[in-house]
């Protein structure tokens, strides 16, 4: 698992509770340290709400192990990439991996949006690269967003299927195109939900509150970019916008000036709500 961070964590926590080793690898001791923690909370919220044992939840615990060194993932037969959303790192990311694992490895990436087919070109095993795009919280959602690239092969869409169901998840197909599915719908709706708070017409509470009393959304499109991250959206809107050449994905002023302002959302305290 490349990446401790939110998603990575959350991925390692998943793939440990269903009994697989997992080792976690990021580019310094402090990552892996909170990400870690981030483990540790998780599982004992999971004990004290009665869903799973003390003596599970350390099991689960002790099968995650930790590396900076990407050498040591040389032995895996599946790496998950979850590192930021940005090209530069993803491809440098695979280009390493393809020449530390063996050949029969599957390489797959959390991607919400960048183009499987470009990550496979940079290796030499594009038959067995593939989007495993999981959703936050990871422990929770079931949804994986299994993207398939042009050379794809049919066994490893098999070998992800089969291992998302051993997780309890559901892997649904789709092709690599900008955003997917997932993002491609949601990003612009999330877009327009700024412009409405940006352009006057309401408050980022009652957008919210029209698209959960109205459409039976779980949470509003804006508290759930600042669960994502307003950076994170701002990435997928602007790949988004380049890979299809369509202007209604350009990021609305106001998310830009957000995250110019450090404002991204839960994980800073603060997005279109305030978190203590």
């Amino acid at each position: 698992m490349i990446g401790a961070g939110t998603m990575g964590a959350g991925i390692a926590q998943v793939l440990a509770q269903a009994g697989i080793t997992v080792m976690l690898c990021d580019v310094d001791d402090g990552r892996l340290a909170r990400g870690m923690e981030s483990i540790s909370k998780n599982l004992d919220r999971a004990v004290c709400k009665g869903s799973r044992s003390a003596e599970s939840a350390a099991e689960s615990f002790s099968a995650i192990r930790t590396t900076v060194r990407s050498e040591d993932l040389a032995g895996c037969g599946l790496v998950i990439e979850a590192a930021t959303e940005r090209w530069e790192i993803k491809r440098e990311i695979f280009r390493s991996l393809d020449r530390i694992l063996g050949p029969e490895a599957i390489l797959a990436s959390n991607t919400s949006s960048i183009s499987i087919d470009r990550l496979a070109a940079e290796t030499g095993r594009p038959e067995r690269v593939a989007g495993m795009h999981f959703f936050n919280p990871v422990p929770v959602m079931t949804l994986i967003e299994l993207v398939r690239g042009a050379r794809t092969s049919e066994e490893t869409c098999r070998r992800i299927q089969e291992l998302a169901a051993r997780l309890g998840k559901t892997a649904v197909e789709v092709r690599d195109a900008p955003g997917f599915v997932s993002n491609r719908v949601l990003m612009p709706l999330i877009n327009e939900a700024a412009y409405a708070v940006m352009e006057g017409v309401a408050t980022p509470e009652a957008v919210d509150e029209i698209f959960r009393l109205g459409m039976a959304h779980p949470m509003g499109p804006l508290a759930l970019a600042d669960l994502i991250g307003l950076d994170v959206c701002q990435d997928i809107l602007r790949v988004i916008e380049e890979g299809l050449g369509d202007p209604k994905f350009h990021p609305c002023p106001l998310l830009t000036r957000m995250v110019q302002e450090g404002r991204l959302g839960r994980k800073s305290g603060e997005g279109f709500y305030r978190y203590e």
